[in-house]
């Protein structure tokens, strides 16, 4: 039966941009979301829409439907006396505080005398991927779930914890 909207989600993934490996849960925590909310990316999500509780294959998602096309104009050029104290290297990845008060990664596209030119892009920008997928689980979401649109396993509770999923990023175990 093929997974429907609002039921939660557990994948193990690989995903690899030619033949490296680029990101990977394997033998780790399974990535838990609630389907047809965009909490993934839309190419794998209409991937594995069809899957099933412990099917695995392969999705090869293109650029569009994963960290969108490689934007040129998505660049600036800030003057080097803002970068002050920080080692810079071209290609480091630096993060920063955006408009609208979010994080917002950039990648240092080029250094120059005086200024230093960032990129806004994805690193994964305006690349195909292939994940390898295997379904971990599917259940249908409880009421607060449905709700709230977050899986148990990814909500923290009151010590800044983690619950029943594991370790998300939190340092819980």
């Amino acid at each position: 039966m093929a997974i429907e909207n609002n039921q939660i989600v557990s994948i193990e993934y690989e995903v690899r941009d030619g033949g490296v490996v680029v990101d990977s849960n394997v033998g780790g925590h399974p990535l838990t979301f609630m389907f047809g909310k965009g909490q993934i990316i839309p190419g794998l999500e209409a991937g594995i829409a069809h899957m099933n509780m412990g099917d695995k294959g392969d999705v090869l998602v293109k650029a569009h439907d994963a960290y969108g096309d490689y934007n040129e104009e998505a660049q600036q050029e800030l003057p080097r006396e803002q970068f002050a104290g920080i080692d810079l290297n071209v290609g480091m990845t630096l993060y920063g505080q955006g408009e609208d008060g979010g994080t917002v990664q950039v990648v240092v596209k080029e250094i120059k005398d005086d200024a230093v030119i960032i990129d806004f892009n994805h690193p994964l920008a305006g690349k195909d991927l292939m994940f390898t997928v295997t379904i971990s689980n599917v259940r249908d979401a409880s009421a607060e779930e449905a709700m709230t649109g977050i899986p148990a396993e990814n909500k923290v509770d009151n010590s800044g914890c983690c619950g029943s999923g594991g370790n998300h990023g939190c340092g819980c175990h």
